[in-house]
């Protein structure tokens, strides 16, 4: 067939390129486009899938708060019988740190991601929290004889400073299944001295063995019979460990109850102890103050670190405090994570932690008492 007259030829080339030039500009964005759509949707995905996925870690958080010199639902947290008490002021708070997740019911990614971003909670592997080898049972167990044993180490340390005449007494409240000590020391032993030094009480037994190499030599009294063994301690992170639950057993003069139930433990004791001071000493040691700290406490009086501090700060703010005592042992962590509006001083002993409190109250130089970052060291 000929072509119309006055048309030039048609090129079949340029049929292509005529159809071709307008299909191109809609066509690429389209399968960009697609492919953006594809890379979201598979990004969701991902992030859906890690919704689900269990992780190794869990995550420290504030935990509930308590007022020492107040009442919980069991009553009054500290209750003085056969000795004078007199009306106090202000709030000396204990501080607890709360875990998300456990080997039954791990946290997801996402959920630790949350944590990530957010500075009053802390991430750490499940095995910390949780050691494989030592069952869940034992450490809940653990931690009420650890509860048990601050709570008397806190009323001896308060009526030593006080005065008060104490006898002590350490047992072994029991023997971990496996561990160095298994058929070695025995439920019930009496501890007498550890390395030479007198065991006056839990803290005491365990600065002896740390500070030893090698073997530990126990001086016990089994049935009334007094004997010698000894221990190799094994190496539990950066501590020496022999095994035992040992257990304060001390004869006060009068009689010191600390109701705090479901809270196990030991570094509750320095604000145990300074809750009994307050409620046995005239006049308000707080003067209207709002205090919180931590820190374990010995029955001499020696304040000694604890874990979450970090957690802990944030839930003194949380409770309103303005004030805190954190042990000078912990130092290292204190400094660069102190919240806003909260006023922190470094302690090692309970005499500093009475200092502490009662200069603020009587407004003298608070500026001269001992800070984290005026600690060497930290």
């Amino acid at each position: 067939m000929s072509e119309p007259a006055g048309y030039p030829p048609i090129q079949p080339s340029a049929v292509r390129e005529h159809r071709a030039q307008p299909r191109f500009p809609d066509v690429r964005p389209r399968r960009v486009r697609r492919a953006g759509w594809v890379a979201l949707g598979v990004t969701g995905l991902a992030s859906l899938s890690l919704a689900f996925v269990p992780s190794p870690y869990v995550v420290e958080v504030p935990g509930p708060t308590f007022d020492t010199l107040g009442a919980t639902d069991a009553g009054e947290l500290i209750e003085i019988e056969g000795a004078e008490t007199f009306p106090t002021e202000g709030e000396l708070r204990l501080l607890t740190v709360s875990l998300l997740g456990n080997p039954e019911r791990p946290l997801t990614w996402v959920d630790v991601a949350r944590a990530y971003v957010d500075p009053s909670r802390a991430i750490i592997p499940m095995e910390a929290a949780f050691p494989p080898s030592v069952s869940v049972e034992d450490q809940n167990e653990a931690g009420r004889i650890e509860m048990r044993n601050s709570q008397s180490a806190a009323v001896a340390a308060a009526l030593l400073h006080l005065g008060e005449p104490v006898e002590s007494d350490v047992r072994v409240a029991g023997v971990i299944e496996g561990s160095p000590a298994e058929g070695i020391l025995e439920e019930d032993d009496r501890i007498l001295r550890v390395n030479g030094d007198t065991a006056y009480d839990v803290y005491s037994i365990r600065a002896s063995i740390a500070a030893a190499e090698g073997a530990s030599t126990f001086e016990i009294e089994r049935d009334g019979e007094p004997r010698t063994v000894e221990v190799m301690p094994a190496m539990e992170g950066e501590q020496r460990i022999v095994g035992i639950y040992p257990a304060n057993e001390f004869a006060f003069p009068f009689e010191v109850d600390i109701e705090l139930p479901n809270v196990g433990g030991p570094s509750a004791g320095m604000m145990f102890a300074l809750g009994i001071i307050d409620e046995l000493t005239p006049g308000a040691m707080t003067a209207g103050t709002s205090w919180a700290g931590t820190g374990t406490i010995a029955a001499l009086g020696e304040v000694g670190a604890i874990g979450g501090i970090v957690q802990k700060m944030h839930g003194a703010v949380d409770a309103g405090a303005t004030h805190f005592l954190a042990p000078a042992a912990n130092c290292a962590e204190v400094v660069g994570h102190v919240p806003e509006g909260l006023t922190v001083f470094a302690v090692s002993t309970l005499d500093e932690a009475v200092t502490a409190i009662e200069t603020v109250a009587e407004q003298g130089d608070a500026g001269a008492l001992p800070t984290c970052e005026a600690v060497p060291g930290s």
